[in-house]
């Protein structure tokens, strides 16, 4: 039986100095999450989360199916909140300031979400992206027409749909949809940018214009992505997380955690021993 491969990281920058035991990292961040534990009633998903998510860096979760990652990245933008009989403990800093305690519009409006099947709202093209702005009180019309351009054309969608931005969005192609909702996502300017699986869904071909895309876009915002694809996490992650059973096992640059990893764990894990 064959050993799959292990995945081919891009090269990059020698890996920085970092501390497994706290999994924080030592250069400017944008989140930081101390200690954070979530409960589905009784039932605790996650177990004492802790690490510094950097600024203008691409920071990818992998681990197995209902390992909490997905769980973890919820939080960073409170939707875990819409589920009834939930709680969260621990603090979880934004700049600085407890996320967990600011207004959850306010929240979300600094810290995007894309998921992972994508969902364009019943509108046009042009009335997906300008939902944020008008929902936040931007009404001109030249403002929101301007804003519509420019985050379609980051999203490298506005070529394709610059001739029919009021024919409805459920027209496009699964790819198109997700760039879209990407599109959406960066209309209000988010500082974080959250995606679920965002390519699970998709062929090849727009997988790799979602990449390049996040690729595009991280010198603007911070980029948080899930993904079971391994590969995808060594092509574009700076630094990566390792979750197994509600636990963060290891977080580190990403050439760390495929090539040497501290964690038995996380070596079996990226090998392909299971999973």
């Amino acid at each position: 039986m064959t050993t799959p491969e292990q995945p081919i990281v891009k090269e990059r920058a020698p890996a920085r100095a970092s501390d497994s035991d706290t999994n924080t990292l030592p250069s400017t961040s944008k989140l930081n999450a101390k200690n954070i534990n979530f409960f589905y009633g009784s039932f605790q998903a996650l177990h004492d989360i802790s690490m510094d998510i950097q600024s203008n860096k691409i920071t990818s979760f992998i681990g197995p199916s209902g390992c909490g990652k997905s769980t973890f990245l919820r939080t960073m933008n409170r939707m875990n909140e819409a589920l009834r009989n939930t709680r969260v403990e621990g603090d979880l800093l934004l700049d600085g300031e407890n996320l967990l305690g600011m207004d959850v519009t306010y929240v979300r409006r600094r810290v995007g979400m894309v998921f992972q099947k994508s969902n364009p709202f019943p509108k046009s093209i042009f009335d997906n992206v300008a939902y944020g702005l008008r929902v936040n009180g931007i009404t001109k019309k030249s403002i929101v027409e301007e804003s519509v351009e420019k985050s379609l054309t980051r999203a490298a969608l506005w070529t394709e749909v610059k001739d029919k931005l009021h024919k409805p969005a459920s027209a496009l192609s699964g790819g198109q949809q997700q760039r879209l909702c990407i599109a959406r996502a960066l209309a209000v300017e988010p500082e974080v940018l959250l995606l679920d699986e965002p390519c699970s869904a998709l062929d090849p071909i727009a997988t790799l214009k979602i990449e390049e895309l996040l690729f595009q876009i991280k010198d603007m915002t911070t980029i948080v992505i899930v993904t079971h694809n391994m590969q995808q996490a060594a092509r574009l992650a700076d630094y990566t997380g390792f979750f197994l059973l509600g636990k963060l096992i290891e977080f580190d640059d990403t050439r760390k955690i495929f090539q040497n990893p501290n964690k038995k764990e996380t070596e079996d894990y990226v090998t392909g021993r299971f999973g």
